[in-house]
């Protein structure tokens, strides 16, 4: 037998009450949680209803299932995937037909998950270890019988067939995960090269790559412990199996200047550019682990992932917005912008939260009408917590760029970060050569500074 799929009662429930109108389908995503032994479904959500301005021409196929609009699908595990905190991820896809598309159906799901999986993942900047399940799952429903069939396909090899599966439905999975709350600061300067939109978009992810590279070799800290190894993240204290309040870990971390788990050489930088993009404040990072004794270093893993995933979907979302109400990216190098702000609301099936972004000209009412779009469900705007992340933000000057292990707040510096170039001048390793780079790009360069707001 295959892999095994712990399901909420709750994905029961919502999959059972979806409405299929005859000869038609319903499409939708199963979130959740991978770890080496099982896989935990906490969320379940069906394709909502394309907007008709960007509706493609009616498909001409014999059957519903060659109306599915694949790129909508996709689009909305995107969005989906966004609002997923730390140690959350789309797992698959399921579909619900009538008893005469079953036999076709599983040819549906699978051209569907590969295309999912690899529009989701193409801009992900944290790398996959050896440890990470590439298996994702896809059930299949029938809407009369209410028969399912689970089964797995591995996104890695484009040639694999379908693998059974368990599914299988419990109570409250998730009501005793685990929390990490982590703030931390971030002070990032990219160099932009050119004007055009490719360029922009090439010099912004060659910058955060290397900061991700950063933050996945940083040193983490939970509940005041190096988590590292393969200790057990919650030791020493004794289980009571009739609790089932949710604990919150504090985690903290910590970035090395000299890059050595990354072997590479922490050198100042002066490069030609026409630009620059500066992206800097105080994130809050959120993450969810499994209590099926989970590891340290997974939780670690978890954490740094998200802060990864919320400053590089931000700055995503700025180039987004700038596409659609400018029709350009000239207004990298127009001076000061906001970045959204992430706030945070209740999963109400499972009490784990999802996230959101905010711009500064909208509301929680913008906020809770996208939640009830791309999650199917209602929640209160007074549910909606937007007071995690501040709207001040202070700099740090080239000559600071150290670790703050002497503070132990609740803020983490993170070094800046300047995208590389084999054709420039490298300068002496050391912190005023920082200093100095960094001012003689700054006088080169129109700078434009965005702020998380």
């Amino acid at each position: 037998m295959g892999r095994s799929y712990f399901v909420d009662e709750a994905v029961e429930e919502y999959l059972g009450g979806l409405q299929v109108a005859p000869g038609s389908c319903v499409t939708g995503l199963l979130a959740g949680q991978s770890s080496a032994q099982r896989d935990f479904v906490v969320l379940a959500v069906q394709t909502p209803p394309r907007d008709s301005e960007g509706k493609p021409k009616a498909s001409k196929g014999v059957s519903p299932l060659d109306d599915i609009d694949v790129e909508w699908v996709t689009e909305h595990a995107k969005q989906v995937s966004r609002m997923l905190p730390g140690g959350l991820c789309i797992l698959g896809l399921f579909l619900v037909t009538p008893p005469d598309l079953s036999k076709d159906a599983q040819n549906a799901l699978k051209r569907l998950i590969f295309a999912m999986d690899k529009y989701i993942t193409k801009g992900r900047l944290w790398e996959l270890s050896e440890e990470d399940v590439t298996d994702r799952v896809t059930l299949h429903i029938c809407s009369k019988t209410k028969k399912l069939v689970c089964k797995t396909f591995d996104v890695k090899d484009p040639k694999s067939s379908a693998k059974p599966a368990d599914w299988k439905y419990q109570t409250g999975i998730s009501s005793s995960w685990p929390m990490l709350t982590c703030s931390v600061e971030v002070d990032l300067q990219i160099p932009v090269t050119g004007s055009s939109s490719d360029n922009t978009d090439k010099c912004m992810k060659d910058g955060l790559r290397r900061w991700a590279k950063q933050i996945e070799a940083a040193y983490c800290l939970i509940n005041g412990r190096h988590a590292l190894d393969d200790s057990e993240l919650i030791s020493g204290q004794k289980k009571n199996p009739k609790t089932t309040s949710r604990q919150t870990l504090p985690a903290r971390i910590f970035v090395s200047d000299e890059q050595s788990e990354l072997d590479e050489r922490s050198s100042a930088l002066v490069q030609m550019c026409s630009g620059s993009m500066k992206v800097r404040g105080v994130v809050h990072c959120r993450a969810y682990i499994h209590n099926n004794k989970p590891k340290a270093r997974h939780a670690a893993q978890a954490i740094k992932r998200d802060v990864i995933n919320t400053v590089c979907t931000r700055v995503e979302m700025f180039l987004e917005d700038l596409l659609i109400n400018e029709g350009s990216q000239k207004g990298l190098c127009s001076g000061q912008q906001a970045l959204p702000r992430r706030v945070f609301a209740p999963m109400p099936i499972s009490g784990l939260s999802v996230c959101d972004y905010i711009f500064p000209d909208e509301s929680t009412a913008d906020v809770a009408e996208r939640l009830k779009e791309m999650l199917d469900y209602e929640t209160p705007e007074e549910d909606i917590d937007t007071s995690l992340e501040s709207n001040q933000f202070s700099a740090v000057s080239g000559s600071e760029m150290t670790d703050s292990h002497d503070d132990y707040s609740n803020k983490h510096v993170i070094s800046e970060i300047q995208a590389e170039n084999p054709k420039v001048q490298k300068a002496p390793q050391y912190y005023a050569g920082v200093a100095i780079a960094a001012a003689i790009a700054l006088l080169a360069t129109a700078t434009s500074l965005l702020y998380f707001s």
